[in-house]
């Protein structure tokens, strides 16, 4: 079968034929419907070295965001899983055993540093392929809803609502305001979590002239990433700040944005892996306001993604693309040249 293979460190991935894979014990096999490309991969074929923090040994499959039918069931699958029916993949593998796992927590794992792999797509392989296996408990099932347009909520809606829902204390109210900065696949579904569960008013603020006018479309008080950004956010906050703040870019400037921005009590989640740092004070932190870090969510989260996905809350932005252009789907990932999410359909059909 043809997928998306990360074979070296610093090393752009190749389009490869791979054996289709057998689903082990407690594992089902999917016919891959959708395979989103997202910046995480972009970091693990370009940034990371052998030994670095995150670095996930090659060669594996590409692609973390994935939804697809079930094609067969390995050994002692429940027939509560219906093969032929289409269902979201949840990413993360955590060891099963540990009391974070136990709640659905995988993403932070006890043991993680002695498992072999963080994820499909991330030292397992993932969908960027015709077939994927896949842990029968980590499937959430779609209905009837498009399981291509779907596909990003795995990481792209899961990682936006595990941070907005952690944050849901400081946006209870009237007069709240929440703080989106970056306006990329996580960032316009953030804002469409965000005015689906809060009364907030969600301002907005990328560099992108396109991306803030989508932002705006689903309901953002939209400000340009310039010098008097800080300046116009405290202006329609009535200079008192926002209440919770989310930095999908994670770099130092937006990082520092985002804590200039907040106000007293509030909450800055950094969701952006891109290494920025933020530096403390005590005289310039805004009292019992804190900063603090999400990754990705729980299985939970993601069944809650899909209702509100099937609900027709959320949606996604798709660009597809077939196998054989999902290489120029990374170049074009790469350039910011795609709109919303690119997705790779393996088979049309």
């Amino acid at each position: 079968m043809r997928a998306v293979v990360f074979e070296n460190y610093e090393q752009f991935p190749s389009l490869a034929d791979v054996p289709k894979p057998k689903p082990g014990p407690g594992e089902v096999l999917l016919r891959v419907a959708g395979a989103g490309a997202c910046h995480s991969d972009v970091s693990v074929y370009r940034h990371f070295k052998e030994g670095s923090p995150g670095a996930q040994k090659p060669p594996f499959v590409l692609g973390h965001e994935n939804s697809g039918w079930v094609e067969e069931l390995g050994e002692g699958v429940s027939d509560r899983v219906e093969v032929g029916a289409a269902y979201l993949v949840y990413g993360p593998i955590g060891c099963g055993h540990c009391r974070k796992c136990a709640r659905g927590q995988d993403t932070y794992c006890e043991n993680a540093a002695t498992m072999p792999y963080l994820a499909t797509g991330l030292g397992r392989d993932g969908g960027m392929a015709e077939f994927m296996t896949v842990p029968a408990h980590h499937l959430v099932p779609l209905g009837d809803a498009d399981p291509v347009d779907a596909a990003p909520l795995s990481d792209a809606g899961l990682t936006p609502y595990h941070a907005i829902k952690q944050a849901l204390p400081h946006l209870a109210g009237g007069g709240r305001h929440a703080l989106v900065i970056g306006l990329g696949g996580l960032g316009q579904i953030g804002v469409q979590i965000l005015r689906a569960l809060t009364g907030a008013t969600v301002i907005a603020t990328d560099v992108k002239p396109q991306a803030l006018a989508a932002a705006e479309k689903n309901g953002a008080v939209t400000v340009a990433a310039d010098d008097r950004q800080v300046e116009e956010i405290r202006e329609i906050t009535g200079g008192r700040g926002v209440d919770a703040a989310f930095d999908f870019v994670g770099i130092t400037p937006t990082i520092a944005t985002a804590a200039a921005s907040v106000a007293q009590g509030g909450r800055v989640t950094v969701v952006g892996i891109a290494g920025g740092t933020h530096e403390f004070s005590f005289f310039t932190n805004p009292y019992e306001s804190y900063v603090t870090n999400t990754y990705w969510g729980t299985v939970e989260d993601l069944w809650e993604v899909v209702d509100m996905y099937r609900a027709g809350q959320i949606r996604p932005e798709v660009e597809r693309f077939g196998m054989e252009d999902a290489l120029e789907a990374y170049r074009r990932l790469e350039a910011g040249d795609v709109s919303g999410r690119a997705v790779v359909v393996p088979r049309e059909g």
